[in-house]
């Protein structure tokens, strides 16, 4: 599938990593590095990339693993999605979990994109639901 990107001045294209990745890395766009402070500080920080993703699709933004295993560094609201009639920046919000300190630059891999297809559902509103065996049994109720 063919994505028209709109890659502003220093920014990078989203990349695959190797030839079976899933996701194709995207790169911080800053004028200055921004610094996470540790246990919770939260960045929005900007890619420089406008996407058009084609209609039927969405971009899931979702965390480096390499990132959250090493630094506690992820992305907050994973998995972000890109819808395919946004036209903005691509900004990814990222959240430092880790113990210490962790700095961004410029052109550094922040987060990796996924392309995927969406389906819009026609809600009908009803009087009552059908019933299963589950039934309203929630969370751990299949077992943990």
């Amino acid at each position: 599938m063919k994505v028209r990107v709109v890659v502003k001045e220093s920014a990078s294209l989203p990349l695959y990593a190797s030839k079976g990745a899933a996701g194709a890395d995207l790169c911080a766009c800053l004028p200055d590095t921004i610094t996470l402070d540790p246990h919770g500080g939260i960045a929005v920080v900007p890619t420089g990339l406008v996407l058009e993703i084609p209609p039927g699709f969405e971009g899931q933004v979702r965390p480096r693993s390499g990132l959250a295993a090493k630094f506690g560094v992820t992305v907050l609201n994973s998995p972000g999605t890109i819808d395919s009639d946004y036209r903005g920046e691509v900004k990814i919000i990222l959240i430092n979990h880790g113990k210490e300190s962790f700095t961004i630059s410029h052109g550094e891999r922040i987060a990796q994109l996924v392309l995927a297809p969406v389906l819009q559902g026609q809600f009908i509103q009803v009087e009552t639901s059908t019933e299963t065996e589950r039934g309203e049994r929630g969370f751990g109720s299949t077992g943990v």
